[in-house]
């Protein structure tokens, strides 16, 4: 073999070695900045802890390993608790934000990061950015349905509040009977425009509110059959999450089908009312399924939890000079 062969062969062999070697080097300083990070953070030591995990989010700004990732993550929430420190500097809410946005960039289906994001918006009174966020959060298709089930939950929250601010004053609800049962029967309020605005409102809340429901996955459809204690902690976590998005929509679904037969019912469509009460049962009855469903589901959490502590306790009095 030629020298300059031999030696072609061992530059690249060199190359080889030392990108891999930096690579690895990388990633433990990026955990120890990540630990050390932690720790300042846990101290709330806010602007050391930033430090650390700036430095370690800069070895990775692709987001291609795990440290990468949960740095830029951790990165965002420490400016994010600076500003709930002081919430007059403004200009952390920003930062914090502009933090978030990265960590969506590097995985889209981070929704705490999400989360975060729009309660900066609320917090800093941007009001049509908070829109615009969710409102492309719930058409983002390249995400996880339940993400976009609580978008559009989200959006159709606000409608639901906007109708019932409405409906639910001593104005427009009057004691009554009907079927021998007290109730409140709904009139209308007093100023035209204030029936138009909850017409608009409790119109473009149930459409928003129906494209929630219509992402619901065959999973959460056959739900009531799930098992927990079959379940890994993983899978029983992710269970946790992707019900309660659908229980959060069936249960506004239920709110918004109220405001619809309150609506029917001031405007004299009585029959109209009659059936839209009906659907709210009938709302309500699904909406409780998936409640029962969570409720067995953090039951198992908790039961795990518990049992961990315990034999933590358990083995802990093992030890010599254990109690």
């Amino acid at each position: 073999m030629t020298s300059s062969r031999i030696g072609t062969i061992v530059s690249i062999l060199l190359a080889v070695f030392v990108t891999t070697n930096c690579a690895y080097y990388n990633k433990i300083v990026s955990r120890k900045n990540l630990v050390d990070g932690a720790e300042a953070y846990k101290g709330r030591k806010f602007d050391e802890a930033e430090d650390f995990f700036r430095r370690a989010a800069a070895r990775d700004p692709e987001g291609l390993t795990m440290e990468g990732r949960t740095a830029q993550l951790f990165l965002a929430r420490t400016i994010h608790s600076k500003y709930i420190g002081n919430r007059r500097e403004t200009d952390l809410a920003e930062s914090a934000i502009e933090e978030y946005k990265k960590v969506l960039q590097l995985d889209p289906n981070e929704q705490s990061a999400y989360k975060a994001v729009a309660g900066l918006f609320e917090n800093l009174q941007k009001q049509d950015d908070w829109m615009t966020w969710v409102t492309n959060r719930a058409n983002n298709t390249e995400i996880l349905p339940q993400h976009r089930a609580e978008a559009f939950t989200s959006l159709a929250v606000r409608q639901h509040t906007c109708a019932n601010e409405i409906s639910d004053t001593d104005a427009t609800k009057k004691p009554g009977k009907r079927d021998g049962k007290d109730i409140f029967i709904y009139v209308k309020p007093e100023k035209p425009e204030d029936l138009e605005r909850m017409r608009g409102c409790v119109t473009q809340g149930m459409q928003l509110i129906q494209q929630a429901i219509d992402l619901e996955t065959e999973e959460i459809k056959n739900i009531k059959g799930v098992n927990p204690k079959e379940l890994s902690d993983t899978e029983l976590r992710q269970k946790l999450d992707l019900v309660k998005a659908f229980e959060s929509a069936r249960s506004y679904r239920t709110a918004l089908l109220m405001q619809s037969s309150r609506l029917a019912e001031m405007d004299g469509r009585e029959a109209e009312a009659e059936q839209l009460r009906k659907q709210v049962d009938e709302a309500r009855a699904k909406g409780q399924e998936l409640s029962e469903v969570n409720r067995q589901l953090q039951a198992e959490i908790d039961a795990r939890i518990a049992a961990a502590i315990e034999a933590e306790k358990a083995a802990d009095e093992q030890k010599p000079g254990g109690n």
